[in-house]
């Protein structure tokens, strides 16, 4: 039986190709700053988002949390939207590793605005924490993919400004908002201090990501790293994927945007309810509470057909598009959803 998985973006195997790359890189030891293809990658991205330095890194959970103690103190506060990642998905991390208190404030597709978050702020009184980071996620992956207007993110940096705050982006899926909406890296990631970005998901490589921001920032977190047991030695065999990823697998993500949007459309005609005005990007999140089936009777269905999904609730299921997933496997998904939901 033929297997689609659109579990995530983080299932894709590296191509042949990409291991070629993988298995001529040259190295060195990193800990000691002397692999060479680490090297070349954190110069290229640190130039690519228009910041002086960056830091290669085993995972963005761990490139979040670094973020977050590089930037605050214990007691501080950070606030940051209901459904983000670290909130959600890094094992209540900030707490744990930083000391620091999260704020999460409701969005709209994972959007929060300036106003939500001036109001958030805590005033200078010693009952309270003290408001240090803002913290935004781009694409939003609970909102389906959507993309954090930049627009708003500029008046929240004007905001920041004014009340001497730090801003951290956990761009994960920052990769798609470029590719989807033509707007460079470096404008992206201009208003921020500091801005996490994957190589695992959407470009396709077995691990990694990288925390860019100044090289005063990059040396504090580097220390971060290092606490963290996240110390390499010869890692240019992973930082080769990224680089090879870079050249190779960045524009080809607007063909996992649109099958995403034909799969949302499909979804949409057999019954499920898509936020299409939220799917922008590789992410669809289908609720199937009209169908009279629970989102695990249907990913059980679609599972024995071949489909793999995953639940994000009793009645919403994520589907995500990537490198592995092709024109004639979305046709073939779209079949079987249509057999399963009619």
């Amino acid at each position: 039986m033929r297997k689609i998985d659109l579990r995530s973006d983080t299932v894709t195997k590296p191509t042949p190709a990409m291991r070629q790359a993988m298995a001529e890189a040259p190295v060195g030891d990193d800990v000691f700053g002397e692999d060479p293809t680490v090297n070349e990658l954190q110069e290229r991205i640190a130039t690519l988002c228009g910041k002086e330095a960056a830091l290669f890194v085993p995972s963005g959970t761990m490139s979040n949390q670094i973020a977050i103690n590089a930037h605050t103190q214990p007691g501080d506060e950070v606030i940051c939207e209901y459904g983000c990642h670290i909130f959600n998905y890094e094992g209540g991390g900030a707490a744990l590793l930083s000391g620091a208190q999260l704020h999460p404030l409701p969005g709209a597709r994972g959007v929060i605005t300036a106003e939500q978050i001036k109001a958030a702020i805590r005033p200078a009184d010693h009952h309270y924490a003290h408001t240090r980071l803002i913290e935004l996620e781009n694409t939003h992956n609970r909102a389906g993919g959507a993309i954090f207007p930049l627009d708003e993110i500029r008046r929240i940096r004007a905001l920041a400004d004014e009340f001497n705050l730090v801003m951290h982006l956990d761009g994960a899926r920052l990769w798609n908002a470029h590719i989807a909406t033509h707007i460079s890296m470096q404008e992206w990631a201009a208003p921020f201090d500091s801005i996490s970005l994957c190589f695992s998901k959407g470009l396709g490589t077995p691990l990694g990501s990288i925390l860019v921001g100044s090289s005063e920032f990059i040396d504090r977190a580097h220390r971060y790293r290092k606490v963290y047991g996240g110390g390499m030695r010869q890692v240019g065999v992973i930082a080769a994927a990224a680089l090879y990823a870079l050249d190779f697998h960045l524009e080809r993500l607007a063909d996992d945007h649109r099958r995403a949007h034909q799969l949302a459309l499909k979804l949409v005609d057999c019954g499920a309810h898509v936020d299409l005005d939220a799917t922008q990007t590789n992410i669809v999140i289908a609720d199937f509470l009209k169908s009279g089936k629970s989102a695990a009777e249907i990913n059980d269905e679609l599972k024995t057909q071949g489909v793999l999904a995953l639940p994000v609730s009793a009645s919403r299921i994520r589907f995500v598009t990537h490198l592995n997933v092709d024109d004639e496997s979305i046709a073939h998904a779209i079949r079987v959803l249509e057999d399963v939901l009619r």
